[in-house]
């Protein structure tokens, strides 16, 4: 599979994911994009956010490890590493809010994405505390 496909995959699952198409369906593909793609970090914060959704924090948490290491600059990838943090009873939460809020700080369209992105994820898992915390830590006044 040539970098061209891949890239028109995971567009074209991510298109599946803002149509509505769950994560139990999701997941396969982005793992296989995550492994034909090791160093696309965008699938692999795609991959830990769709674990998030499934209830699979520890798996969430490598995803989001290799987003991060990948991408440290991502905040979404260290949302989704402080959610799995969260969830797992981790420590270490709060310097990865740290450094999103230094992003957000700085870009105001990162910060509205990261915000829907947020309220996105709530309105798919309406009991999903971990990411309740974040949203209050980083868009509570």
């Amino acid at each position: 599979m040539t970098q061209e496909s891949i890239d028109e995959l995971f567009e074209s699952s991510l298109e599946r994911y803002k149509a509505g198409v769950g994560p139990e369906t999701l997941i396969p593909v982005f793992k296989d994009i995550c492994d034909r793609a090791p160093k696309n970090s965008a699938a692999w914060t795609c991959l830990a956010w769709l674990y998030l959704l499934q209830n699979q924090p520890n798996q969430a948490y490598k995803a989001a490890q290799k987003a991060v290491k990948l991408s440290p600059q991502d905040p979404q990838a260290r949302i989704n590493m402080a959610s799995a943090m969260l969830e797992t009873n981790q420590t270490g939460v709060r310097q990865q809010i740290e450094l999103v809020k230094q992003v957000l700080d700085f870009d105001a369209e990162l910060r509205r994405e990261i915000q829907e992105n947020v309220e996105e994820g709530l309105s798919r898992k309406p009991d999903w505390n971990s990411l309740k915390r974040i949203n209050n830590w980083l868009f509570a006044s």
